[in-house]
């Protein structure tokens, strides 16, 4: 939650959506003994760009989504709900 002035702001959803996705991403990598590293490798991808991913800290498109679904061998469904279930 942020604040401006008295009023108290829920944190908007754009940024839980991203940062349950950043969490099942990462959640995946590890299950396959990948580091960020050999993920973006994998998947064509600057580390640094998985590693705001897996952070929450960026929006990628659908394209880079299906790119890490690729290199970790999963539907983007199978991630899509794993992102659900963590989303808080």
């Amino acid at each position: 939650m942020w604040r401006r002035g008295a009023t108290v702001w829920a944190v908007p959803a754009s940024k839980r959506v991203n940062e349950a996705l950043g969490l099942a991403v990462r959640e995946l990598r590890r299950r396959r003994g990948l580091s960020q590293e050999q993920l973006a490798k994998a998947s064509g991808l600057h580390p640094t760009y998985i590693s705001g991913i897996e952070r929450g800290l960026r929006n990628p498109t659908w394209q880079s989504i299906g790119r890490v679904c690729d290199a970790l061998q999963v539907r983007i469904s199978e991630l899509a709900a794993l992102s659900e279930s963590l989303e808080g």
